[in-house]
């Protein structure tokens, strides 16, 4: 029987203790042991960008991430982003302009244009460009996953919405941060 270690995982906002097998991902820890499935799993091989969350303030590829590196980690997963019924602008702005077709590269699609918004809320096209070309489409829904993003940054910028009632997570921590223990140290 292969040896597990115990790992604590913070994940948006809530710990999970677990037991896994050194070599257990991220994504299969979230997935199969945790059952938050809005994380896909496609190319399991780092290619496609499906399956980022975001580790500390960074974006991840959940499949290339080990469970165990994530100890004191604080990671927030596509499940984070809506409120209840009230979806964040993000995904509300993802179904009003066709920003998705199959679904499979959604959850990554949007993690990362929320990372993007974090730290650019008004990105030009070129910027949405960047910083999306780890996320691939086999759909080719790109057009409307840009004009997706645009608009959220839009809604975004206008107020009050739950990106802006609710704490940013996707921000990297500032030194202070860093320094201070988090909500999650007992």
């Amino acid at each position: 029987m292969p040896t597990r270690t115990p790992v604590t995982l913070h994940i948006n906002d809530s710990d999970y203790e677990l037991y896994v097998e050194p070599r257990r991902t991220l994504l299969d820890a979230l997935r199969v042991d945790l059952g938050l499935t809005g994380t896909k799993k496609v190319c399991d091989e780092g290619q496609c960008g499906a399956c980022t969350v975001i580790r500390d303030g960074k974006t991840v590829y959940s499949c290339l991430t080990l469970a165990v590196e994530c100890q004191d980690s604080d990671i927030y997963t596509i499940e984070s982003l809506a409120d209840g019924e009230t979806l964040h602008p993000l995904q509300a702005a993802f179904v009003e302009h066709d920003g998705y077709q199959c679904g499979f590269c959604t959850s990554g699609q949007i993690l990362s244009a929320a990372h993007l918004l974090a730290h650019n809320p008004a990105p030009s096209e070129d910027d949405i460009q960047y910083h999306m070309a780890g996320n691939l489409c086999r759909c080719g829904a790109y057009r409307n996953i840009i004009a997706s993003i645009q608009a959220a940054a839009e809604a975004m910028a206008e107020g009050d919405t739950i990106a802006t009632r609710q704490s940013w997570p996707f921000a990297p921590r500032t030194k202070d941060q860093e320094k201070a223990p988090s909500k999650h140290d007992h």
